[in-house]
């Protein structure tokens, strides 16, 4: 009785940090969890990048078994908890097919969770060296093109959506965010290779300027004559809306949608904005030793 007593106990715990932290990779953690996915494969063998100073990227690959034997490549990034790539089992060349993005991070109301499916190749050559052991050498192409989110569920507060609602809004809200991340490559000389931190202390105040403090906010963001419109409980001034933002995302951030997008997929548009960047260190080589 005692331990089951214990066991709700980190349960409930368990719910309410889920529920009150903002913090991705606690948030990602927690929902692989909750679904059991991360009980869903094996390892079969794993490969991790020799950690340097100054290291440029730090990756994982894993060939993984799932109940029912079937094997996959399994490319994770530590700089981007939010999503796996998979791929198939290298051939005797060492060619392989990348198959899908999966994508899991949290908010404060819950989290979203997806698979992306891609269309891209690489290579996962093995070698066994003397005195060092089996090594790997990874290499993706960079022409990996995404087609569209084919599963996924939504989870707001103690609400879990899923089929053919959550696929709609899924699909909705990516391509919101493609939208805006556009944008915010046209934007004068914006930065890149960012932490998700960076991110929002660089992008908030030109998306939300009546959101962050005065000192904060863009210069000139505010005119003489602007207009504003209520959406969300905030005042939005739609004319710095028309000035800085293209026609189609106008309604978008004029109603909060934008706002809500922000709010409940930081990570999602974080990784979208990255995307160009992560595909171009996955293009170079890198030489992965066998973890045991």
């Amino acid at each position: 009785m005692k331990n089951k007593r214990n066991l709700k106990y980190l349960f409930l715990c368990l719910t309410i940090t889920v529920l009150f932290t903002g913090c991705v990779s606690l948030m990602e953690m927690t929902g692989r969890a909750l679904d059991r996915s991360a009980f869903e494969e094996k390892k079969i063998s794993h490969y991790q990048i020799e950690k340097k100073a100054g290291e440029w990227i730090n990756a994982e690959v894993t060939i993984t078994e799932n109940k029912a034997g079937d094997r996959s490549t399994v490319i994770t990034l530590n700089d981007y908890p939010m999503m796996i790539l998979r791929g198939t089992i290298p051939d005797e060349k060492g060619g392989f097919s990348l198959t899908s993005l999966e994508y899991l991070a949290g908010n404060v109301h819950g989290w979203n969770e997806f698979t992306l499916d891609l269309a891209g190749e690489g290579k996962l050559l093995i070698e066994n060296v003397p005195l060092i052991g089996e090594t790997a050498l990874l290499i993706l192409s960079r022409k990996i093109e995404t087609v569209q989110i084919s599963a996924g569920r939504i989870h707001q507060y103690d609400t879990r959506i899923v089929g053919n609602q959550a696929l709609s809004a899924l699909r909705n809200r990516y391509e919101r965010i493609v939208s805006t991340v556009e944008w915010m490559a046209d934007f004068n000389d914006a930065p890149n290779g960012m932490t998700i931190k960076q991110f929002e202390e660089y992008w908030k105040p030109r998306l939300f300027p009546e959101l962050v403090s005065k000192k904060k906010r863009p210069s000139g963001w505010q005119k003489e004559g602007d207009e504003t419109v209520k959406g969300e409980d905030i005042n939005w001034n739609i004319s710095y809306t028309q000035r800085i933002l293209p026609e189609e995302l106008w309604p978008i951030r004029n109603s909060g949608t934008l706002l809500r997008d922000w709010e409940e997929a930081l990570a999602w548009i974080y990784l979208e904005y990255e995307w160009e960047n992560i595909k171009e260190m996955l293009s170079r080589q890198i030489l992965l030793r066998e973890k045991k």
